[in-house]
């Protein structure tokens, strides 16, 4: 099958080089350059462009994408505002569902720093609106919680329950307030029971049109533990995936994981493929369970979630297996940490450029440690968007300076560092071209400039998310820029991205997304 692309703005981010036409067939690029020069095909294989915008597709530099097939049959508790707000969802999610008596309730998305009164849900309102069923609350962040007095028992957390190290299982006058953070919570939302095979088969099937409408052809599956190895065979016998999707173990344990799909290890079968391995270092800002190396406003410096030996036990499995190794580092502290047992690992000899080490988030990294992330090959992925959906929580927890420099990307713009972007889906949706305006404006949802000196260019922005995300993945001779030779891996926007207005950039639409020379996404079908 061809497809000649003409009468558009055909951004290769190749060099900044802007093409007039591109030839795909069988899937590949077979053709860049001038109209006068193009292949000559058949009428009816010419795409008028209509002065839209051809890019390489969005690649996700980290998110999870079993939880945010998960989240759509959740209750979605986002755009809640009050503690009451939350309790009339989940009710009404109980009645409309028809839930029997003893079946699991999950919601997710609440943010504590958005409602009223800026506390959590407590164990007495949920126990009101789910009183015979399990309940469990997921903050937006991902990293706390709060279960119900049910869901507790069925979870055998008890007031003696001691939490593992790293987490927390709070109690009021010795008595269990069903909230969690960290560890704690992370562990017993696992023994959650998971949706019937069918209904998350489905949720699949959504969520991966979900991310194509985003313009997103490659995806992650961000923290891959055993009990999601049933799940994910059942999706790969049923044909399931459409978008390439990589995956990252535990580097805690996940051997059966790794036995199940052993096939699949840095190769893709079927669009799957295992990347590396996966560990946390620290928590949530806007939670204040990041580590940092100076107290928030009000105290406090969060804390590790992994002890060094630890920690450094899971980099050395990464460069034993030749595997790479994502790290969870929000606070500077957790960033200090990852780079301390980095540069120990290779002062003894490893060749980390080899394993390309991740650093998800980095929202706290430090201008002072930016040369240190240099020298070890270390790529940070930041959640830049966090300026527009917390920035005003960060302004409360940080001060207005440090909160400044929350996703350093001008900075390591300035020193040539090789970074990301992410939006740590279901966390927030999908929306690259969200995440470009906000590297791009870093404006607050009260418009506020935050930060402007770590601001970016507008094709800085979409590198992040293109060329040098393929790059983090291993994948810069197959994806990330519009050259011959590289799969097909496209999206036509309506508009081109860099003769617009920083910010107006969200304005910005995805036509069509493309994967393999097929299209995946139409904004009109």
């Amino acid at each position: 099958m061809k497809r000649l692309y003409l009468n558009g703005t055909i951004l290769t981010m190749e060099n900044g080089e802007i093409a007039e036409a591109v030839l795909v067939e069988d899937g590949r690029i077979r053709y860049v350059g001038t109209k006068r020069s193009a292949p000559r095909v058949a009428p009816h294989e010419t795409m008028d462009l209509k002065g839209k915008a051809l890019l390489p597709a969005f690649i996700d530099a980290h998110s999870h994408f079993s939880a945010a097939a998960n989240a759509l049959l959740q209750v979605p508790l986002e755009e809640c505002v009050t503690i009451e707000e939350i309790a009339e969802r989940v009710s009404a999610f109980i009645k409309e569902r028809r839930l029997a008596p003893g079946e699991w309730v999950t919601a997710r998305g609440y943010d504590h720093n958005q409602l009223a009164d800026g506390l959590h849900p407590n164990l007495d309102t949920l126990d009101r609106v789910a009183p015979v069923n399990p309940l469990v609350l997921q903050h937006r962040s991902g990293h706390v919680g709060v279960f119900n007095t049910l869901a507790l028992q069925r979870l055998g957390v008890t007031d003696e329950t001691i939490p593992p190290p790293g987490g927390l299982i709070q109690k009021k006058d010795g008595r269990l307030t069903g909230y969690m953070e960290e560890t704690a919570f992370l562990q017993y939302l696992k023994q959650v029971p998971t949706p019937e095979p069918a209904a998350l088969l489905d949720a699949y099937r959504l969520a991966q049109q979900k991310y194509a409408s985003h313009g997103i052809t490659t995806v992650q599956e961000g923290m891959m533990v055993d009990l999601m190895e049933p799940m994910l065979r059942a999706m790969l016998d049923a044909g399931l995936l459409r978008l390439d999707l990589i995956g990252y173990v535990d580097a805690a344990g996940g051997e059966r994981l790794l036995d199940a799909f052993r096939a699949h290890l840095r190769t893709y079968v079927g669009h799957f493929k295992i990347g590396g391995y996966k560990m946390f270092l620290d928590g949530s800002p806007q939670g204040r369970t990041a580590w940092m190396r100076t107290p928030y406003v009000g105290g406090g410096c969060g804390y590790p979630t992994l002890t060094d030996d630890e920690a450094r036990r899971y980099l050395q499995r990464a460069l034993k297996d030749g595997m790479q190794l994502l790290a969870h580092c929000n606070g500077d502290a957790a960033a200090a940490q990852y780079l301390r047992l980095c540069r120990e690992a290779a002062g003894q000899g490893a060749d980390l450029a080899a394993i390309r080490p991740v650093m998800i988030h980095a929202q706290l990294l430090g201008p002072d440690q930016l040369d240190e992330v240099r020298a070890l090959s270390v790529i940070p992925s930041f959640f830049v968007a966090h300026v527009y959906h917390w920035g005003d929580t960060h302004i409360k927890n940080f001060g207005v300076d440090r909160a400044k420099l929350i996703s350093p990307a001008g900075s390591a713009l300035h020193k040539n560092i090789c970074f990301t972007f992410h939006q740590d889906t279901p966390v927030i949706e999908p929306d690259m071209l969200e995440t470009i305006w906000c590297a791009a404006a870093r404006r607050i949802k009260a418009g506020v400039l935050l930060g402007e000196n770590e601001r970016i260019p507008v094709y800085e922005a979409l590198r992040a998310v293109t060329v040098n995300a393929a790059y983090q993945y291993f994948e810069e001779n197959e994806k990330g820029s519009i050259a011959v030779g590289k799969r097909a891996d496209l999206v036509v926007l309506d508009q081109d991205p860099l003769a617009v207005p920083p910010e107006d950039l969200r304005g910005v639409r995805v036509v069509e997304t493309i994967k393999d020379g097929e299209t995946i996404y139409a904004a009109d079908s």
